[in-house]
């Protein structure tokens, strides 16, 4: 008996979660900062994400042996220098996801 209502709990807890994970999917958030954030953006944050990555790559250098001996040189370096670095200079002003806004096609009319 305990074993049937443990299977019938996992199924529905499995339809629910594959149920949830595809309304996520399906909506589709388009990022269109306002004034305000794109000057809070520009005049707080990036130059902290800046100050971040600089302290990252010290901490790296500083750190290189002891990741290296450990084998995770990469995570470190992942973690330390490239994630701070994508977040100053690869993501849209006022934005808040990483990564280069979508541009828009155009098609001409001829």
């Amino acid at each position: 008996m305990s074993g049937k209502i443990s299977h019938i709990v996992m199924t529905a807890l499995a339809v629910c979660m594959l149920a949830f994970s595809s309304v996520g999917h399906a909506q589709a958030i388009e990022e269109e900062p306002t004034a305000l954030a794109m000057t809070g953006d520009a005049l707080l944050a990036r130059p902290a994400l800046l100050a971040t990555t600089v302290v990252g790559s010290v901490v790296y250098v500083v750190s290189l042996p002891f990741s290296l001996l450990g084998g995770n040189a990469a995570e470190a370096g992942e973690t330390l220098v490239l994630g701070p670095a994508k977040a100053t200079f690869v993501r849209c002003l006022g934005c808040t996801r990483m990564g280069r806004k979508p541009g828009t096609v155009e098609q001409s009319s001829n």
